[in-house]
């Protein structure tokens, strides 16, 4: 029998597995069961993730197809017919959005008193607002460039505004050039609000691209506008710094930043209607070609919606506010030390707070007896509770350590301003280990007690990032564990200084042992169901790449290992396969809130070991980063996160999609009408305080 990896067609391509994912995303915008606001909410979370997906992953694509590389990935696909299918998943997935956006969306929230304006929709009063509000706060910052020999075709910033303009006649000078490039700077508003007592509905609202098409020809005095169009240009953002040549990453990142803004062309997005002269002009400026063409019926930059169902206050139609739960532990003892030297902690986060780890890093900000704090940060946002309380205990006395990734991406200038500030103030930081991203979620705390000094650790699945944490699926454990608290000593001791890995008692540690362990628990169900023995394999995971740990998997079921993968984004194994995957099982689960716990459990011949890590199980996770996946020891903690992090998921029939052996995705459907969804599920039992 072939081995796996001799047979391309046993593995799905990356790429297209994260456009299927996005149109998982899609089709909760597209549920009519969704309510209306959070329908505008999901189109918005699409249009944002392609952004990224054309800013790293296409252009990638496009530069291996540039420097002719051979066929990559376990599927062997070609780079140039990669890029095809991309490139027609992309364009129908688009269509869809504008589609659902026009015929759905608007009108919907139309009906309900939120409109957005069309100019030829404007009443009088509106009018003369809108030229007002032209005058005063656009034009000001406009800067019409009219294309001639001293002036060539501007800079245009990567996802800008931009405006072509066709032109008849003579300016001042005698200057005909017939096109012009406005550009609509960053500090004003895509999205306006009209004032209420014009509006002739609750929310009237009007986009920056309506105002200055009605009025761009106060731009050009004695010219004649024919048309304006709006476009926008996405370019290559990923950042390329020499790690093994700079002497200071910092200062090195610090200045490669700027140049994300003016990175290669990978797509161009223009209004539908725009004419096929100044469609080719652009094409021609940018260097793409017609498969990089976007015409959308709309603004070009649906991501900057996604502020308007926080603007309008209709409880009706947004998804019912929830007040997140507490253990009861936590509820009845006022000393954090105290609880955790009892018994870990475990928080499923965002059904329950995340107030409680806050408290614990505060109070060991402010408590004399603490010596000591360490955490690593890979994103925790451009303002951070968490950052302000390091800065505290830093200024207090305390030795704080912070193991900062400067290489998280989009987050890179927010990281830098944190190292500094934490550097001002007397703190450690340091940037990881050249070649490797620090992606641990890790904070340890050294108190002296009265029998010496004693660690405390937080470990998570998810970021130290106070506005993620409501939206992202994430566990949390805060333990005294001594062996735990000295494998984490161990890592920050490896993350911060110089010598040879040590051996940890219970954390698999990324680069170092993570994929080696995991492929000896998959091994181990396999030859347990060799033996005659129960074998069972549950994973709940972002993404599922790494072509030795699928091997791995597919060798488990064929030994009749019983394999549940419940993988929220990119796959690429194949479920269902007879003599291959047959007892494999995928499930894509796309709710309310994104999917991003890593729970790992194997039956063990009875004694089911469960981990919760903050690695997927791809090849960038298991060997080019720091991560680490830590065991829940205590038997009802372990029953919880089965119970809560697994069960549910896999019962779930109202938002699981399920793998064919084809490849493709369906959406579970609920069996006489018991309908099942884990996080609608988790919120009831979780926090209660759900409001209906």
């Amino acid at each position: 029998m072939n081995k796996p990896r001799d047979l391309p067609e046993l593995y799905l391509n990356r790429e297209l597995g994260q456009l299927a994912f996005n149109r998982r995303v899609l089709a909760q915008a597209e549920n009519p069961t969704t309510p209306l606001l959070e329908r505008l909410r999901f189109l918005c979370i699409v249009s944002s993730n392609l952004d990224e997906f054309f800013e790293i992953r296409v252009s990638a694509l496009q530069a291996e197809i540039e420097a002719g590389a051979p066929a990559i990935g376990p599927e062997r696909m070609p780079a140039d017919h990669l890029f095809r299918q991309v490139a027609k998943e992309a364009h129908e997935l688009v269509a869809a959005q504008y589609r659902l956006l026009n015929q759905e969306i608007l009108p919907g929230l139309a009906r309900e008193g939120i409109r957005f304006l069309r100019r030829s929709e404007f009443t009088p009063n509106q009018a003369e607002w809108i030229r007002n509000y032209f005058f005063r706060e656009v034009m000001p910052v406009l800067t019409p460039i009219g294309l001639d020999p001293a002036h060539p075709f501007p800079r245009v910033l990567n996802k800008s505004l931009n405006f072509a303009v066709e032109l008849e006649g003579k300016d001042a000078f005698g200057r005909n050039s017939g096109i012009a490039i406005v550009q609509a700077p960053r500090v004003l508003p895509r999205v306006i609000r009209l004032p209420r007592e014009i509006s002739e509905a609750d929310y009237d609202f009007v986009f920056l691209s309506s105002i200055l098409h009605a009025h761009v020809a106060e731009l050009f005095a004695g010219m004649k506008v024919v048309e304006c169009y709006q476009f926008r240009v996405t370019r290559n953002s990923d950042l390329f710094v020499d790690e093994e040549e700079v002497k200071d990453l910092r200062t090195a990142l610090r200045g490669e930043l700027p140049s994300r803004q003016f990175g290669d062309e990978v797509r161009l997005e223009i209004a539908q209607d725009s004419s096929a002269k100044i469609t080719e002009f652009l094409l021609v400026q940018f260097g793409l070609g017609e498969e990089d063409l976007y015409r959308v019926d709309g603004p070009v930059n649906l991501a900057r919606l996604v502020s308007v169902p926080g603007w309008v206050d209709r409880p009706d139609l947004k998804f019912p506010v929830f007040r997140p739960g507490l253990p009861e532990r936590i509820k009845r003892r006022n000393h954090i030390f105290e609880t955790i030297r009892e018994r870990d902690l475990l928080f499923h986060h965002p059904y329950q707070s995340f107030q409680p780890v806050v408290a614990f890093l505060e109070r060991a900000a402010a408590d004399p007896a603490v010596v000591a704090i360490k955490m690593t940060v890979y994103r925790t946002g451009v303002e951070s509770e968490l950052m302000e309380i390091l800065i505290n205990a830093a200024k207090s006395g305390k030795e704080v350590t912070v193991v900062l990734e400067l290489l998280a991406r989009f987050d890179e200038e927010a990281n830098i301003n944190w190292a500094q500030r934490l550097e001002e103030v007397g703190a450690h930081v340091v940037h990881g280990v050249v070649g490797h991203k620090t992606h641990a979620k890790m904070l340890m705390v050294v108190r002296r007690e009265e029998d010496g000094l004693r660690r405390y650790v937080h470990l998570s699945t998810g970021n130290y990032h106070t506005r993620t944490v409501s939206l992202y699926t994430d566990f949390g454990l805060l333990t005294a564990n001594e062996e735990i608290c000295a494998d984490v000593n161990d890592v920050f001791t490896q993350l911060t200084g110089l010598g040879r890995t040590t051996k940890l008692k219970h954390l698999w540690l990324a680069p170092f042992s993570l994929h080696k362990q995991v492929l000896r628990a998959i091994r181990n169900e396999t030859q347990h169901a060799k033996d005659g023995k129960k074998g069972r394999i549950i994973a709940k995971m972002n993404a599922l790449l790494d072509p030795e740990t699928i091997d791995a998997l597919y060798d488990a079921s064929r030994a009749g290992v019983q394999i549940d993968l419940i993988v929220r984004g990119m796959c690429a194994l194949k479920a269902g396969i007879p003599g291959v995957s047959e007892n494999i099982c995928v499930r894509s689960v796309v709710g309310r809130f994104l999917e991003h716990s890593r729970v790992f459990y194997f039956h063990n011949d009875g004694a089911e070991d469960v981990y919760l890590s903050s690695a997927d199980w791809m090849e960038r996770n298991f060997f080019r980063r720091v991560e680490v996946c830590f065991p829940v020891l205590d038997p009802q903690l372990k029953k919880r996160v089965i119970s809560e992090g697994l069960k549910p998921y896999l019962e779930d029939n109202g938002q699981a999609w399920k793998m064919g052996q084809d490849g493709e995705y369906q959406l579970e459907s609920p069996q006489q009408g018991c309908r099942a969804a884990a996080q609608e599920t988790l919120l009831k039992i979780l926090a209660p305080h759900a409001s209906a």
